[in-house]
């Protein structure tokens, strides 16, 4: 299992961290933004991450790892395979989640909820109540990224690779928005 250093070095090396005025699929705003799919450019990068993000939950029975659509593709695939079981992602059908293509759960499924950063967990709660209401149990949530710092509380066990505290605002009280500074919103939602 990597170190927190470790997993920082990754996301240093696979620049990965950027900086400037954003804002998040959250509406929040920072100064600071993890472009996660970068790290997927580059087996070198994401394979130790999904692989130390895995061995957290090894032993748990996970039977399927899901991810959401479009951040969480690749993740909810790496994971799987370390773990050795099926995965999922779930992706927006008339404004929610769903699973599409034939994907499905067996009922009391325990199943992995991955998302490659996580500032508040909104996309992360909607796939748990997607497979809670398909029948599925969620075992844990699992992140690249917690960018909360451990504050975000899923009601089970969260991991990530890489915890770290990364500041943002509500934008009315975004110190960048008052500077004039014009905000990029450089995630997978519109």
């Amino acid at each position: 299992m990597l170190t927190q250093e470790e997993a920082l070095n990754l996301f240093r090396e696979a620049r990965v961290l950027l900086e400037g005025h954003f804002r998040l699929t959250s509406g929040r705003h920072s100064d600071r933004y993890m472009q996660c799919a970068r790290l997927f450019q580059d087996p070198r990068y994401a394979e130790p991450l999904c692989r130390s993000l895995a061995e957290r939950f090894a032993g748990e029975g996970i039977g399927t790892v899901v991810g959401p659509a479009l951040g969480a593709v690749q993740m909810a695939y790496a994971v799987s395979r370390h773990l050795e079981c099926r995965n999922a992602f779930a992706e927006r059908a008339d404004g929610t989640f769903a699973l599409r293509r034939g994907f499905a759960l067996a009922p009391g499924e325990r199943v992995l909820v991955v998302e490659d950063a996580v500032t508040t967990g909104g996309s992360v709660r909607e796939v748990m109540e997607l497979v809670r209401s398909l029948g599925g149990e969620v075992a844990g949530v699992g992140a690249l990224v917690d960018r909360s710092n451990g504050k975000t509380d899923f009601g089970v066990p969260f991991r990530a690779a890489l915890t770290v505290d990364v500041v943002s605002w509500e934008e009315a009280d975004c110190p960048l928005c008052a500077q004039g500074i014009p905000a990029v919103k450089p995630g997978s939602r519109s």
